[in-house]
């Protein structure tokens, strides 16, 4: 049979309870035994009867096999005996202490509200309020017909009775209605959190998925900033070397070892960028002198001349906005030296306020932005990656036969 699912906590504080009535029970039986010649003191059997009752019930729900067996009847089975029982042998003992008449019933059903009120909760906590009625009525209606056996007159003064079971039976059902409305609530927010934590997952799945994303585009860009410039380098000067072997042999032994420093760079700069992802000459010059170095190697190599304006001081610039600001500017200069054909370069960084700006223009012959596939152009696509990242701006200014400014903007403060 399936098993059923019981609240959080309900079985051990039924077995709790259910525990204290053993111990009152034998309490009681023991006092029994010690003042068993007291006028008025309980029957023994009616004592030892209620000790095994609790004994049974509390061996039931220890016993997990009960549970396992009996699946949704398990609780009902065991709330009935413990609403049941405590009746029964209420009424026998207000039976064998009172004269038999309308008090003795009255008295019971007043004694009862402790002993069932356990259930009552127990109820409430697991079922809904529908049940709570149900449990008000069926106690009430059990006790009544005990009393209407043992009553030798039933009409002497039986209001009273029922005035006592339709007060009992009321203050229940409010009871029981504050415990249902109660444990909704928590069911609503044990919901609502279960929903979060699902959402939260989720949320944290696709996070990491983006964050996967983000750091392979990331590491595209740095190996095309590093790897992919040099190589495109060494080609270059390579290319030089095999015009000039024949003619000038002395101009192409020196450009061989300018491609075999480059080589060596390069690979140094990938390492570099695959261990700490960032550049190495921002960790060992700073970004002015880097950019300055950058900018009169890429002119020098390519034979442009170069204006160059640079801002000394930069104050409050972080790793990762100095990073963006020299691989923009690497991928701008080496596009005006592989594909601008022109002869002149300048390079810009101002820094006034809350203003930051990187401004790399050129006098070659330009192209129609508008027509420039960016999913195949890489270079131009990293550029404006980075650049979004930050919270920057990247402005490409090109028309044909007019040259090219690129432009790098922060205008909030760095």
């Amino acid at each position: 049979m399936k098993r059923f699912e019981l609240e959080p906590g309900l079985l051990s504080v039924f077995r709790l309870f259910t525990g204290l009535r053993l111990v009152l029970s034998l309490l009681s039986f023991l006092s029994h035994l010690v003042f068993r010649n007291i006028p008025g003191a309980p029957i023994d059997s009616i004592a030892w009867l209620s000790c095994l009752e609790a004994a049974f019930l509390l061996g039931y729900l220890s016993w997990r096999g009960f549970q396992n067996r009996l699946g949704r009847m398990y609780l009902p089975i065991g709330l009935f005996i413990a609403s049941a029982g405590p009746i029964i042998e209420q009424h026998l003992i207000t039976q064998s202490q009172f004269e038999i008449g309308i008090a003795g019933p009255v008295i019971s059903a007043w004694q009862l509200i402790p002993i069932l009120f356990v259930p009552l909760v127990l109820i409430g906590w697991q079922y809904n309020f529908r049940s709570i009625v149900l449990f008000c009525m069926v106690t009430a209606l059990f006790d009544g017909s005990l009393a209407m056996m043992v009553l030798t007159n039933p009409d002497s003064r039986l209001l009273l009775f029922a005035g006592v079971l339709f007060t009992r039976t009321v203050s229940f059902i409010l009871v029981g209605y504050m415990v249902v409305r109660l444990m909704n609530t928590q069911r609503e927010q044990r919901k609502s959190l279960a929903q979060a934590n699902t959402r939260l997952i989720h949320y944290a799945a696709t996070l990491e998925q983006l964050a996967t994303s983000h750091e392979r585009n990331r590491l595209a860009r740095e190996l095309h900033d590093t790897l992919a410039h040099s190589l495109s380098g060494v080609a270059v000067q390579l290319e030089a070397v095999k015009t000039l072997w024949e003619t000038s042999p002395g101009e192409a032994h020196s450009m061989l070892e300018q491609s075999l420093r480059t080589t060596r760079l390069g690979l140094t700069e990938t390492r570099r960028a695959l261990q700490a992802l960032r550049a190495s000459p921002l960790e060992d010059l700073g970004l002015t002198l880097a950019l300055c170095n950058l900018a009169e190697s890429v002119t020098a190599r390519s034979g442009l001349t170069l204006d160059l304006n640079l801002a000394e001081h930069l104050e409050n610039l972080s790793p990762d906005i100095e990073q963006c600001i020299y691989r923009v500017a690497q991928e701008a200069l080496e596009n005006v030296a592989s594909h601008a054909e022109a002869r002149h370069v300048r390079v810009d960084l101002r820094q006034e306020d809350s203003h930051l700006s990187l401004t790399i223009s050129d006098d070659g012959q330009g192209f129609e932005p508008e027509r420039v596939d960016l999913l195949n152009q890489f270079g131009l696509r990293g550029m404006r990656e980075r650049a979004e990242g930050l919270g920057g701006t990247l402005k490409i200014d090109s028309q044909p036969g007019t040259g090219t400014t690129i432009s790098l903007e922060w205008g909030g403060k760095p």
